[in-house]
């Protein structure tokens, strides 16, 4: 679902141009990023500020309605990472290219939008020639 210009504005700025998830920046891209509904419009998600994030098609494609998913650590069902109510420092940590977990949210949102494919460390790599990486 499209939102508004001036709604797509805000998220798009808010986010620095940058997927909220993987902190990929949209300058590099060959695809635009989507606005997408943290909690999906299925799941009675709202389109207004506060339920929208900016997202690489990679980790939308993957995330699609999911608001959870399995912990790599203890098989535990917790809730995907949410860019309105959590920080992405305190549930990611940078360790060269890679993403490592802080958390079991960021364990399981690392392991479900695979945030550690090689198609991602290579962009890393690249975004890091042109002074966008780290973010």
């Amino acid at each position: 679902m499209r939102v508004g210009a001036a709604l797509d504005r805000l998220v798009r700025e808010r986010a620095q141009s940058r997927c909220e998830y993987c902190r990929m920046h949209q300058s590099l891209q060959g695809a635009t990023f989507h606005v997408e509904h943290i909690i999906p419009l299925v799941a009675g998600g709202e389109t207004n500020p506060g339920n929208l994030a900016l997202a690489c098609p990679g980790c939308n494609l993957k995330k699609a309605d999911h608001q959870t998913a399995i912990s790599p650590e203890s098989g535990a069902c917790v809730p995907v990472f949410n860019p309105r109510e959590n920080q992405w420092n305190d549930h990611f940590a940078w360790n060269g290219y890679w993403v490592e977990p802080e958390s079991a949210i960021g364990a399981a949102t690392i392991d479900w939008l695979e945030l550690n494919q090689p198609r991602r460390l290579l962009i890393r790599e690249a975004e890091s020639h042109f002074g966008l990486y780290p973010p």
